[in-house]
């Protein structure tokens, strides 16, 4: 007889990542997960959100055994630097002067912790952001009006964010959002979770 299909967990506590799983319309439960996000030494940056993103669905495993747990863990990476939150107005404000006329890679971690089976699987998905020329003014206008304090790469893709970029490129927009929901439709089907719920 085959398994249940599992109730999914979203270990986080991010409001975006929970508006973009809505979108698959697919019940599921909340558990923000307590990890310690320092990079370890030496570590790059498609190693850092790989890993955290796999810790944040562990942090909270044994509290769901029998469900699939989501995890997902965002950088951005610019001249070689990892830019995590700004958490500042005047860090905002300067990791954007930074990324005027330039590009800037964003590499998001996603993991699917299976824990019926203790199997997981985890993917980085990269997504480029091309920005515009932009005034100090026009920075310090966006920065105050949207706050982007708690969001990597210093905006809001899915906001006022927008207006900042010359173009995008990458396989998913979502991923850039925090959730890349391709790659995750393709986990879950692999852990037999249909999204929609076909055969």
């Amino acid at each position: 007889m085959p398994d249940p299909t599992p109730a999914l967990v979203l270990a986080s506590s991010s409001r975006s990542r929970r508006q973009l799983l809505d979108r698959l319309q697919m019940p599921y439960q909340c558990c923000s997960p307590d990890i310690d996000e320092t990079p370890k030494q030496g570590e790059t940056p498609h190693q850092l959100v790989h890993r955290l993103a796999l810790s944040k669905a562990n942090a909270v495993a044994d509290r769901f055994p029998g469900h699939c747990i989501i995890g997902s863990d965002q950088v951005a990476v610019f001249e070689g630097d990892i830019l995590g939150k700004p958490h500042t107005i005047e860090r905002a404000e300067h990791n954007l002067n930074r990324f005027s006329g330039q590009r800037v890679t964003f590499l998001t971690g996603l993991a699917l912790l299976d824990t019926r089976h203790h199997t997981h699987r985890v993917h980085v998905e990269p997504f480029d952001v091309f920005f515009r020329q932009l005034s100090r003014d026009e920075i310090s206008v966006y920065v105050n009006k949207e706050q982007p304090l708690d969001s990597a790469g210093s905006f809001r893709m899915e906001g006022l964010g927008i207006s900042l970029f010359e173009r995008l490129e990458g396989r998913d927009p979502n991923a850039l959002i925090g959730l890349p929901l391709i790659a995750l439709c393709d986990m879950l089907r692999q852990a037999s979770i249909d999204p929609l719920g076909a055969g």
